[in-house]
């Protein structure tokens, strides 16, 4: 079974601003449908009461009616809207999340493993790279400890013709580089 995350809000300040920010836009454009037809309907009522009265109170009764259907239906849909994007946020951040973890984890001496965000998940391509690089860093630190493999071999015959004196210096060199290789492994 696929890990399904538990937590809507991994980064509550990232998400809660974006998907208020969407929400804020979406209020701003939308403000124009009650306010034009309040409008058109004050015209039309003003016109009707002037020739029929008894029909101008009941065009206001129905704009009030049509005013407070367009005002649940704006909260309702900026309800949608927010929750929406809390939930799209939610795949943006729960991989960055992720990858601070994996970051931190490295830091901390762990070894290095693959880097996998869930299926749906955005930047994959984040993972991707991170692996490749990763395997790149790994293929160069190998060739770079054969080479320094090698360099021990060719001290550790060195030390067969050198004086008793720089022996001292070349063994200093040869612990230096077996802690470098040790560090590693």
């Amino acid at each position: 079974m696929a890990y399904k995350r538990s937590i809507l809000l991994i980064n509550p300040k990232f998400q809660l601003k974006i998907s208020a920010l969407v929400c804020f836009l979406a209020i701003a454009s939308s403000l124009i449908y009650p306010w034009t037809i309040s409008d058109l309907l004050s015209s039309f009522s003003s016109f009707i009461q002037a020739n029929h009265p008894e029909a101008a109170k009941t065009i206001l009764k129905k704009e009030e009616n049509l005013m407070s259907v367009l005002l649940l239906w704006q909260i309702g849909s900026n309800g949608f809207i927010f929750l929406y994007f809390i939930y799209v946020t939610h795949k943006i951040a729960g991989p960055m999340h992720k990858l601070q973890l994996y970051l931190e984890n490295i830091k901390n001496g762990n070894p290095i493993t693959k880097l996998y965000f869930r299926n749906g998940d955005s930047f994959q391509e984040v993972a991707d790279s991170i692996n490749d690089a990763f395997e790149t860093l790994e293929e160069q630190r190998k060739q770079d400890f054969m080479y320094l493999s090698e360099v021990n071999s060719y001290l550790k015959n060195l030390e067969v013709v050198l004086p008793e004196d720089k022996k001292v210096v070349l063994q200093e060199i040869t612990n230096k580089l077996n802690d470098i290789q040790k560090r590693f492994d």
